[in-house]
């Protein structure tokens, strides 16, 4: 009689705590919907789906570095698919081995920021693509040099008329960047988190639950929220202490006030987007930290004031690995490229 009474009062006892988890469990999504959105089913922007024509030819001007001053940069050369979409650097090495000034952060999931670059002196991914098609770490060389580069390789004449056939003279830098975006705007990595966001709480395990409390109950939501879970905005990187103190950056970088010589500007960045975080290291504008575990410590420390504890820390990355989504078909590996009939010369 006992033993039964004994089983009887566990068993309530459990239906009892699993009912409380499973409410905090709902507590907890509804909480997190006020916060996040999943990502959307395309990218696609103001208007019609980009055509796929634009797509295919973006894709092969992506992973070309015949349009490069020496023939062997591309824009997979510092996005590359092993380094999910970054160059595992701390800083990107553009052509003739000239230093990009910060960190290359992962093409991923990029057509949805509103803020372009760490400083924000791009208006959007066009003007970022069209820039970098002639930058001088990036490309090399001037808009007359790249068309002629490409008009060098003859696969790309049908490419270009197809994607954009109402232009009389669709071979320009202009369309080019064009088509890079449309095959960028591809690049979406759905995660766990999405999956979690459209009512599936197993989705994330209870230790990376556990970690979006800490992440939303923590402030770190102030500024990494929305779809890309940051992108969106700028913050000073170092609120309560210089940041340089906590990395150990070699060098410091002044930000975005070199774009808006505003020195309410000063140490300002773009706050990074956390998808696919854990597999983007290392972090920050120049690389300084080299461990997810490290930077999560790092942001605690000099923008929150707090200083914390290992199994907090580990609840974030927990939480901060569900994030990690699935890799685009279409750039698990390079394209093969359209045949040239001169080789492409050096200046």
């Amino acid at each position: 009689m006992t033993t039964q009474y004994l089983f009887v009062a566990g068993s309530i006892a459990l239906l009892v705590a699993s009912s409380a988890i499973a409410a905090d469990d709902a507590a907890l999504l509804k909480e997190a919907l006020k916060i996040f959105q999943p990502l959307p089913k395309d990218t696609s922007g103001p208007g019609a789906t980009p055509a796929k024509e634009q797509v295919v030819l973006g894709r092969l001007l992506f992973f070309d570095p015949r349009i490069t001053a020496e023939g062997d940069v591309s824009c997979a050369t510092c996005h590359r698919p092993a380094l999910y979409g970054t160059d595992g650097r701390p800083t990107s090495i553009g052509v003739k081995q000239r230093p990009h000034p910060r960190n290359a952060p992962t093409i991923f999931n990029a057509a949805l920021y509103s803020v372009i670059h760490w400083r924000g002196d791009r208006n959007d991914l066009e003007d970022q693509a069209e820039q970098a098609l002639t930058g001088a770490v990036s490309s090399g060389l001037d808009e007359r040099d790249v068309t002629d580069r490409l008009q060098r390789i003859e696969g790309y004449g049908p490419l270009f008329a197809a994607a954009f056939p109402t232009d009389s003279h669709p071979m320009t830098v202009k369309n080019m960047a064009n088509a890079i975006v449309a095959y960028e705007r591809t690049l979406l990595t759905r995660a766990p988190f999405d999956a979690y966001l459209a009512g599936n709480v197993d989705a994330l395990s209870p230790a990376a639950r556990r970690g979006l409390e800490t992440f939303i109950n923590m402030g770190c939501v102030a500024c990494h929220n929305g779809v890309s879970v940051g992108g969106d905005m700028y913050r000073k990187f170092g609120i309560v202490e210089d940041y340089w103190s906590a990395t150990g950056s070699r060098s410091i970088d002044r930000g975005r006030v070199e774009v808006t010589k505003n020195l309410d500007d000063l140490y300002v960045f773009r706050v990074p987007s956390l998808r696919n975080v854990a597999m983007t290291a290392p972090y920050f504008h120049d690389g300084s930290v080299a461990m997810l575990a490290d930077a999560v410590r790092v942001m605690g420390r000099v923008q929150l004031g707090m200083k914390l504890g290992d199994a907090e820390i580990n609840e974030i990355v927990s939480f901060l690995n569900s994030l990690t989504g699935d890799f685009p078909t279409e750039f698990a590996a390079p394209p093969v490229l359209p045949p040239a009939s001169v080789t492409t010369h050096q200046r």
